[in-house]
């Protein structure tokens, strides 16, 4: 039997981005507080200056420090999170006049904004053709895709997904959908919200979804799948929720059966 060998040695660049990375967990390097360049890391720890690049980088990739184009890099200050539980779909919080996204910011003393780049006819993924119960294979669904700021800072992206049969012709096809948004016209067609099933995971971002949300290397999203279900039991609507898990909280709370 061969004997162990002697543990691992970490790489340079790894012990420097854990020694950086303790001195921001302790306070030591506070919030904002701007990092030594290149060179002085090199210097401060004897390495090449390649070296201490890649514990920057490493430190990037945690979403510890973030760079600024022309000015360094700065340990991350820690983002208030927007707070989306389970009474989001309350009729208490509909009577605000504002959606869940704007009470939130409203609440927290943002100025909200919802951009809609696209309403289309498509194909449903499968996951959502499953939960709708619409085919797959046609183009049974219509997809509005909002983009959500605070303050100008992205924040989600919902991909909201409704039947065709019953969206076409309506406002349901249009950016503004007048009163109590999507959910005041499926209610005009006879769909009210009494159940809704969440499906949360984490996961780290698609290059489409970094860019419009303008993630840090390193910051992963939340994705929940959300399906809405009326009175009848029947699902008639399914959104696909991504949120940035820096700016972001969920919080449940149900009875225990």
């Amino acid at each position: 039997m061969t004997p162990p060998g002697p543990p691992t040695q970490q790489p340079p660049s790894r012990r420097i981005a854990d020694d950086l990375r303790q001195q921001i967990e302790s306070g030591e390097l506070r919030s904002g507080k701007k990092l030594p360049s290149e060179r002085a890391l090199a210097e401060q720890y004897g390495a090449a200056r390649n070296t201490a690049r890649e514990a920057i980088r490493i430190l990037a990739e945690q979403g510890l420090v973030t760079a600024k184009h022309g000015s360094g890099v700065f340990v991350r200050e820690p983002q208030k999170l927007f707070r989306f539980g389970s009474d989001r779909y309350s009729l208490k919080n509909r009577e605000t006049g504002l959606t869940p996204f704007r009470l939130e910011c409203t609440r927290q003393g943002k100025v909200p904004r919802i951009d809609v780049p696209s309403i289309a006819r498509e194909r449903p993924p499968a996951d959502v053709a499953e939960r709708l119960k619409v085919s797959a294979d046609e183009e049974s669904v219509v997809h509005r895709e909002n983009h959500y700021f605070a303050d100008d800072e992205p924040v989600q992206i919902v991909s909201t997904y409704l039947r065709w049969d019953e969206a076409q012709g309506t406002l349901l096809m249009q950016a503004k959908t007048g009163k109590d948004g999507i959910y005041g016209r499926l209610q005009d067609l006879g769909h009210v919200m009494t159940r809704v099933r969440d499906e949360i995971s984490a996961r780290m971002p698609t290059p489409a979804e970094a860019a419009i949300l303008d993630l840090p290397p390193g910051v992963p999203v939340l994705d929940v799948l959300h399906t809405s279900l009326d009175q009848d039991e029947v699902p008639f609507e399914v959104s696909r929720y991504v949120h940035r898990a820096d700016r972001t909280g969920l919080l449940y709370e149900m009875p225990v059966e």
